[in-house]
């Protein structure tokens, strides 16, 4: 599936190119690349956040899954390329890896498309060794030669260092449903660790509702002691109980949201508007130049909630490696196999999904 009007920025990669680098060595990570290996990933256009190497300390402490993490370096042992990998393994959802798990982006990071096919064939090697039945890299760009999925799109908003400058762009009618909440007397927290009860709660009863396995709180305690620059912005009732909260990551000039909730009881208050203009507010303050919505589906509910804000959609591939026979994976709550299950989880207690929960999603990409 493609979309019209894709700010799609990325070149199309081809991986068929014949020429070689007869001196490049594909090895995986040790403990003593840490400091290169960032380096790389800060000095690299293509480079997210995600291809940062704490990603791997949080995956590995919070869901003790392993790790593959490749890099290519050539004679000079330098590094020219990153692939971070985690294998995913269960009786129910099968062994697979994927780049990255759990977050919008990841995959090959490379100088050139030779060491991207150098970095994706040694991941092949090792997924064949492992008995994977198939790889996921989440990539902004396409590849050439590998089958691709491109259902979805990351929602990303131009923001001013003057947030005054923002508010005037906005229709009048957005700007009535921001000034919504606060009538009824809710107001916002921005903070880091302290706040993260109130998101946890926030979070764990929407994703209930949603049907759908919730993380651990230890999971999101783990990124902020990683991440300077992660925060968590919360909308409280003028009583103080907690209806929607939003968790915050900054890499360079991009403020992202990969995770935010309300609760759906509060809904007639929009309690989600001002938990998105104040993250908005709060990108301005701190000098980021792009805000984040995170991934949606073009033409869905939150496809539009995002566009209202001005944002526009940036094609996401989702690249795919699969072993002979395999077809393509769909673990997603679209999956018919998967509907009663989300039935039952909506009908449980918070208290039990928060415990049973995370054993669960840990498997789920």
């Amino acid at each position: 599936m493609r979309t019209d009007n894709i700010a799609d920025s990325y070149p199309r990669v081809n991986m068929n190119r014949k020429r070689e680098h007869t001196d490049m060595n594909i090895r995986l990570y040790r403990e003593g690349d840490r400091h290169r290996w960032d380096r790389y990933a800060m000095e690299s256009d293509e480079a997210t956040c995600y291809h940062l190497i704490a990603w791997k300390d949080i995956i590995e402490k919070s869901f003790s899954h392993r790790t593959f993490y490749l890099l290519a370096e050539d004679h000079e042992h330098a590094i020219r390329g990153i692939l971070p990998l985690v294998r995913l393994k269960s009786f129910f959802f099968g062994n697979f890896m994927v780049s990255l798990p759990f977050f919008n982006y990841g995959g090959i990071c490379a100088d050139d498309d030779v060491i991207r096919d150098r970095l994706l064939q040694k991941a092949i090697q090792l997924s064949q060794e492992d008995g994977a039945t198939h790889i996921e890299l989440r990539h902004m760009y396409t590849i050439d030669g590998l089958l691709v999925k491109t259902a979805k799109v990351s929602m990303r908003l131009s923001v001013s260092h003057r947030s005054e400058e923002l508010w005037d762009s906005f229709s009048p009618k957005l700007r009535s449903q921001i000034r919504r909440p606060s009538k009824e007397g809710m107001y916002t927290k921005i903070g880091r660790e302290e706040e993260l009860q109130s998101f946890y709660t926030v979070f764990s009863n929407n994703m209930r509702d949603l049907g759908t396995p919730v993380y651990s709180k230890e999971f999101f305690r783990n990124i902020m002691k990683e991440f300077p620059d992660s925060w968590i912005c919360t909308v409280y009732t003028r009583t103080g109980q907690p209806v929607a909260s939003g968790f915050l990551i900054g890499f360079k000039d991009m403020l992202e949201i990969p995770w935010a909730s309300s609760l759906k009881q509060y809904n007639r208050y929009s309690p989600n508007m001002l938990l998105y203009w104040s993250t908005l507010m709060f990108a301005c303050e701190k000098g980021f130049s792009t805000f984040d919505f995170g991934r949606s589906t073009p033409g869905e509910g939150p496809y539009r909630f995002k566009e209202q804000w001005g944002a526009r959609p940036v094609q996401l591939y989702w690249h795919y490696w699969l072993k002979n026979g395999v077809s393509l994976p769909e673990l997603n709550p679209r999956n018919p196999k998967y509907r009663l299950a989300i039935s039952i989880w909506k009908r449980l207690p918070v208290s039990m999904t928060k415990l049973i929960g995370p054993t669960i999603v840990k498997n789920l990409p």
